[in-house]
């Protein structure tokens, strides 16, 4: 893996205070660690760094970290921590390194191919892990690990024991699976469950447009096509 070049500058402001003074100038506040060494507060440009992350390499990118112009040191991105809203980078932990050593990093796993299981039964690939750590020089590391999953059918898996890298030891559990073909989802019908009480059909209302009143009542009956007595009528006579 290419290094790349980071200029960077000890910082004198620290704090939380002096925190907001470096982002307020454009500026990140970072710290640089190692085995055998105190800690040393820096401040890279943010521009810089964002690069870098956004490359193929990102976070495990080489660095040719060089401060206040002098002779580089080595450095890989440990931990970026951002804000929580707006994602921007508030801080980053660069861990000092020996190209001579060997290192432990987390590499992502990118699948290739489209497995049988997908492409001729409709199953759904389901990736499970993300990334594997692996043990290596840091030369060695690489951008991504590669796994074909073209022969998966329905119910099948590949595992972390099917990578395998020329100088690279996998340090993550062989026995844990990377990616899986499960059945296509199938949604079931409604069905009414044994015993349960059927649903009611609506009542059917019939309206006698011309038989009934006003207010729905029945109509006066009619005798001998004359119209019955009101009661309570002048008609209508005392017993």
């Amino acid at each position: 893996m290419a290094t790349i070049l980071l200029a960077g500058q000890r910082r004198t402001h620290v704090g939380t205070s002096g925190a907001r003074k470096v982002r307020g100038a454009g500026m990140i506040p970072a710290v640089l660690y190692g085995p055998k060494e105190e800690p040393t507060s820096l401040q890279i440009q943010y521009k810089d760094l964002e690069g870098i992350l956004r490359s193929k390499s990102g976070e495990n990118a080489i660095i040719d970290l060089r401060l206040d112009g002098t002779e580089g040191l080595m450095a890989l991105i440990r931990e970026v921590q951002r804000d929580p809203v707006r994602r921007r980078i508030l801080h980053v932990d660069f861990q000092h390194i020996s190209m001579t050593q060997r290192i432990r990093v987390d590499v992502p796993v990118h699948l290739t191919g489209t497995p049988r299981g997908v492409k001729d039964f409709g199953g759904i690939l389901e990736p499970i892990l993300r990334e594997i750590e692996v043990e290596c020089l840091p030369a060695d590391i690489p951008e991504r690990v590669s796994l074909d999953v073209s022969a998966l059918g329905i119910g099948d898996a590949v595992h972390v024991s099917d990578i395998q890298i020329a100088g690279i030891e996998v340090l993550t559990d062989a026995a844990q699976v990377v990616a899986t073909v499960v059945p296509p989802t199938v949604e079931k019908a409604a069905v009414a469950e044994p015993g349960a009480p059927e649903a009611a059909e609506p009542e059917v209302i019939t309206v006698k447009g011309k038989e009934e009143g006003a207010e729905g009542e029945e109509a006066p009956k009619k005798a001998g096509g004359a119209e019955a007595p009101k009661k309570g009528g002048e008609g209508a006579k005392k017993g």
